[in-house]
């Protein structure tokens, strides 16, 4: 490969992978830093060059990038936030001097995801290294706007959709979760630090009926450089085991991993998937939403 290589902080996930593979597509040699105790072991074959690092070890990935001449970074793939409070987290997440320079200075006042990202990518800049889109290799796997499936949105399912849509949306905003559970235009589950896959366990667990509509959005203001919302086959196999009928997501904000197969699955489990976008909403929108009828 003869194009400039770009470098890639790699969480779980099949993420990393699909932008490897799009990366290679138009010929741009992949420098990937996998995240210890996140990022796919797989990905040492595919990438031009690896390493692991630390989620708190800046430095590293820095140094790695920087000697491979590479000036453009995405972010792609999890990190279970969780584990920032598991016992002895320390030793998991020994921290260097610039995470910690970060953590306690940057940062200090807001500890958010959105304000710890931010920072990283400024930590970035200032070595010359910009934080690009992590969509670019991979944006044909962006939720399209309207219905994506053969399968309808059921009937009953349609005021769930507008309701669900507000709540998640104000949700979102007030940086709560960017997920919920609605049935019946009752709010059963709101995605918190446990992540998405714990909450449609949970609202089957609470809504043992099924027929329930989880729906999906971005931050207000989305950087699609990073911690872009994503959901796949496996997201699909939850919500059918929780017996839930209807996915809402927002469009060209949300990446569905391995569309075509997730969207042929969600047909053959009978799951409508539909994406809508904050400004066709907004601009509809004449009235209240949609609530719970008396």
């Amino acid at each position: 490969m003869t194009g400039e290589p770009i470098g890639l902080i790699a969480g779980g996930g099949r993420l990393p992978m699909l932008a490897i593979e799009g990366a290679h597509r138009v010929g741009r040699p992949m420098v990937v830093v996998g995240l210890r105790g996140s990022a796919d072991k797989a990905l040492k074959e595919v990438a031009d060059d690896f390493a692991w690092a630390g989620v708190a070890r800046p430095n590293r990935w820095i140094r790695k990038f920087k000697r491979h001449g590479v000036r453009e970074v995405m972010m792609l793939g999890g990190v279970q936030k969780r584990k920032m409070y598991l016992p002895f987290r320390l030793l998991w997440n020994v921290p260097d001097l610039r995470a910690i320079r970060v953590w306690y200075g940057t940062v200090r006042h807001d500890k958010r995801d959105n304000a710890v990202l931010l920072a990283v990518a400024d930590e970035l800049a200032s070595e010359g290294i910009e934080l690009v889109s992590s969509v670019t290799f991979c944006q044909e796997h962006l939720a399209d706007e309207g219905l994506m499936t053969r399968t309808p949105v059921p009937a009953r399912a349609e005021r769930d959709v507008a309701f669900g849509w507000h709540i998640a949306r104000a949700s979102a905003d007030l940086d709560i979760g960017q997920s919920l559970a609605v049935k019946e235009c009752d709010i059963i589950a709101v995605e918190a630090i446990e992540g998405t896959d714990a909450m449609i366990r949970r609202a089957g667990r609470l809504c043992r009926t099924g027929g329930w509509t989880m729906v999906k959005v971005a931050r207000p203001n989305q950087d699609m450089r990073f911690d872009v919302p994503t959901v796949g086959v496996e997201t699909l196999r939850r919500l059918k085991d929780a017996k839930s009928i209807c996915l809402v997501l927002e469009a060209d904000k949300t990446l569905i991993i391995d569309k075509p197969q997730a969207l042929a699955l969600a047909d053959e489990l009978g799951i409508a998937v539909i994406g809508m976008r904050a400004d066709t909403v907004a601009a509809s929108a004449g009235q209240a939403p949609p609530g719970p009828t008396d």
